[in-house]
């Protein structure tokens, strides 16, 4: 497994503290710089759209889910790495549009830690920006 450059910019944005802890420690234990937030509208609001190089999101969160917030996001940077997680897999039986190319991946709680590092590098090699 290779892992990225130190200078990658993570934003994780759930609801459930324990879980933005986590991957919090996930990812500064890969050399990421992290930035966590207990929901979308946080996450818009805090103006760092533009510095990060990746997105991290639960998808059922109160207020602007996981969904709507990749659909926002892709407004504003279309080619962004977006992963998205969940512990509700019965959600994913119909996936809405979001925004174009490239899908995100999707991960059900729990998950593996290497799992999702290692998507999120394949979604960073891959992002086009």
């Amino acid at each position: 497994m290779s892992t990225p450059s130190p200078s990658f910019v993570a934003a994780v944005v759930d609801d459930d503290q324990s879980i933005l802890r986590s991957l919090e420690y996930l990812l500064e234990s890969a050399d990421y710089t992290v930035h966590l937030f207990t929901s979308a509208s946080a996450f818009l609001d805090s103006g760092c759209l533009p510095e990060i190089d990746c997105l991290i999101s639960d998808i059922d969160m109160p207020g602007v889910d996981g969904f709507e917030l990749v659909r926002l996001v892709r407004n504003m940077r279309p080619g962004l790495a977006v992963v998205l997680i969940t512990g509700y897999p019965d959600r994913l039986t119909h996936l809405p549009s979001l925004g174009g190319p490239p899908n995100p991946r999707i991960f059900t709680k729990p998950f593996v830690g290497r799992e999702l590092l290692e998507a999120l590098g394949e979604a960073l090699r891959s992002a086009p920006e």
